[in-house]
């Protein structure tokens, strides 16, 4: 029998194996035809865009449930941060509301330094920075790498890995 910790190592290894081997498309969104390639590059490019931009508005508005809805609605979701992998977008949901239990908290995110890289027509991999501004006045940074997906009509966050900047002392 596999311990906890060494399950979940080998369901995100089968997600992100999977959700780059292009199975992941027709095997979870429940469609038997082919996805429609997702356009040329600067329609690409300009629609992974949109999607951060999308998560960065809801949250600035203060509204997280509207921000998870540029991830994957699914229980094979991963998200990575502080050493930790969750699986489930209700457990990213639960993280984030626990993380952030007021608007204050939340404060206001940007994101810069975007490169978006695409795998294969439905799927990219973007990397940037994130700055969250909280009303306290206390400044957070990091780093993110992305797994994106078109699933169906919409692109999909189906891992994120996000760390935070700590000063050097």
């Amino acid at each position: 029998m596999l311990n906890n910790s060494t399950a979940n190592a080998k369901n995100l290894l089968f997600v992100l194996i999977f959700s780059l081997s292009g199975g992941l498309l027709n095997n979870v969104a429940g469609q038997d035809a082919p996805q429609k390639n997702a356009g040329s590059n600067g329609i690409f490019k300009k629609d992974i865009e949109g999607l951060l931009q999308n998560q960065v508005s809801a949250w600035n508005d203060g509204n997280l449930e509207k921000f998870m809805d540029t991830y994957w609605k699914s229980p094979k979701l991963t998200f990575s941060s502080g050493g930790k992998t969750k699986f489930g977008w209700q457990a990213t949901l639960e993280n984030y509301k626990n993380a952030y239990p007021t608007v204050e908290k939340m404060g206001k995110l940007h994101f810069d330094e975007l490169i978006v890289s695409r795998i294969e027509s439905n799927s990219a991999l973007v990397l940037g920075n994130w700055h969250l501004r909280p009303a306290d006045g206390q400044q957070r940074d990091g780093n993110f790498s992305l797994v994106i997906r078109r699933i169906g009509e919409h692109w999909k966050i189906v891992h994120d890995h996000s760390s935070e900047l700590k000063e050097a002392n």
